[in-house]
């Protein structure tokens, strides 16, 4: 298992040391050091422990890559979720909603840290409705399926298998959800988290419409002879809903502190993390193993979905998002338990 975390475990040496370099330079005390420590190895702690979600359902897309895009993920997809996710993204919240140029953003970010994390929080309803929006079609997506023959929760399962013939139902009923969360909020509000929803239904749509046009070409160069071994569409997808699956954490981060550089270094740190595990999953065929797993996740995603659309009207609690992730996917892991020593019981008694 050691060698899954190896790169996970140098990485997080090298953000310690940063931590600790930045941490003396601000305060020049070692009581000033520690302080950031701490901080960012909790950051880094509750990042993991709520991410087990992400990684088993990224292990679900990952699984039908080949190897070379499997590290083009833990590679460059880590440069995107850790520069692009933890650092980038709040620099472009506050430059849109400040009418900053990028380096006004950061010098802000670097100086008035206040100022900087009430200007990111007041963008919370947005986000709020773009990750909501696609998180949940990411788990609707799974459900209506008419193919989907592997069923957790039966008597739901079996129902939205057979709803699933009716074209764009699950559009249809996410649409009604956000516009009864928007019902809630005020005009402005409402607006905004109603064109934010839209946009991260698009953007879904987008996404798969790529993959899906790949795959096509794929088919095409196979039928004449080429080998392709291309995972470009799963990739895009994968760090899209890797982007969406932090929006939360970005966010909650700031009960903790409103220093960007110690925010983006504990989240960094819990982001390698999820995706060397991620990796062991593909690898060690986890998802194979455990017949329901891929059922919890996809029953988190939904769940964490519905929570982000909710938080644009009520706060809900971090831990709150992070036990109902665990404990779906803690129940679909011992059903699956429970069903292979069925199974293999009545194979020794046959």
């Amino acid at each position: 298992m050691l060698e899954y975390y190896r790169a996970s475990m140098l990485f997080t040496i090298v953000c310690l040391a940063l931590a600790a370099w930045y941490g003396w330079g601000q305060s020049g005390s070692v009581e000033g050091m520690a302080q950031v420590l701490w901080i960012v190895i909790v950051l880094s702690i509750l990042e993991i422990s709520l991410s087990f979600d992400n990684a088993v359902v990224n292990a679900t897309v990952l699984e039908e890559m080949d190897e070379i895009w499997q590290r083009r993920f833990l590679t460059w997809g880590m440069a995107i979720a850790v520069f692009g996710m933890r650092v980038l993204f709040p620099l472009g919240i506050v430059a849109i909603a400040a009418g900053l140029g990028p380096m006004d953003a950061l010098h802000l970010s670097l100086n008035d840290p206040q100022e900087y994390e009430r200007i990111v929080s007041s963008a919370h309803v947005g986000i709020a409705g773009f990750g909501g929006a696609f998180l949940a079609m990411v788990g609707l997506k799974f459900f209506f399926d008419a193919d989907k023959e592997v069923h957790w929760i039966a008597w739901l399962e079996e129902q939205l298998a057979r709803v699933s013939a009716v074209y764009a139902a699950e559009i249809a009923l996410l649409l009604l959800g956000l516009w009864g969360v928007s019902a809630l909020l005020s005009p402005d509000e409402a607006l905004t988290f109603m064109i934010s929803g839209v946009l991260g239904i698009v953007t879904f749509i987008c996404v798969e419409a790529i993959g899906t046009v790949l795959e096509l070409r794929e088919e095409a160069l196979r039928a004449q002879g080429a080998v392709i071994r291309s995972g470009l569409g799963g990739f895009l997808y994968l760090n899209v809903l890797d982007a969406s699956f932090s929006f939360d954490g970005v966010i909650g981060a700031f009960a903790l502190s409103n220093n960007m550089a110690v925010i983006a270094l504990g989240l960094s740190i819990g982001a390698m993390f999820v995706r060397s595990m991620t990796i062991m999953l593909v690898r060690k065929g986890t998802l194979g193993e455990y017949r329901y797993l891929e059922h919890g996740a996809f029953w988190a995603i939904i769940a964490l979905g519905a929570i982000m659309l909710l938080s644009a009207r009520f706060h809900i609690p971090e831990a709150i998002t992070g036990l109902i992730g665990a404990t779906l996917i803690g129940l679909s892991l011992w059903w699956s338990v429970r069903h292979n020593q069925r199974e293999s019981a009545a194979v020794n008694q046959a």
